[in-house]
């Protein structure tokens, strides 16, 4: 990792995804089989990915179940959250963060120049990568005192 990590570096590059058809009940299945909390949903372009939207735990709950829909009759692209908050690869961190804070996400899907899908950065990477710098202040702390202790012997 470089000194200024960007949420390229941090983001998950194997991400679920799912189709704007595909069966809600088909996307919880995904969600529970890669053990993951969303799906970014993509449009197939040319080749490439494009994200057009995300699909949260919190979507199929708030929107399908407690709404008594039948899963099966609904469609991925029908829930979904089309109001998308994305990230580039060179964003730094601190950006990242700022962003989820200020639009209220735990998940963004990291693009490229032409919205296609490169990763996905959540809170749980962020948590990871400060409890990480967290740990080297408090280690370099520690070695404060342990200099000091030898210092003074």
């Amino acid at each position: 990792m470089g000194e200024r990590l960007t949420t390229g570096e941090i983001c998950t590059r194997s991400v679920t995804i799912a189709f704007r058809e595909t069966p809600l009940n088909g996307a919880a299945r995904l969600m529970r089989e890669n053990h993951v909390g969303c799906l970014v949903v993509v449009d197939e372009v040319a080749g490439q990915r494009i994200v057009v939207g995300i699909l949260t735990d919190r979507d199929i709950v708030t929107s399908v179940v407690a709404a008594d829909m039948d899963p099966c009759a609904v469609r991925v692209g029908e829930v979904m959250t089309t109001d998308l908050v994305t990230a580039r690869e060179d964003d730094s961190l601190i950006d990242l963060m700022r962003t989820m804070r200020r639009k209220g996400v735990r998940r963004v899907p990291v693009v490229g120049g032409q919205g296609e899908l490169r990763g996905v950065a959540t809170l749980d990477d962020v948590l990871s990568i400060l409890t990480e710098e967290l740990g080297l202040l408090v280690e370099a702390i520690d070695s404060e005192g342990e200099r000091e202790r030898q210092m003074r012997r």
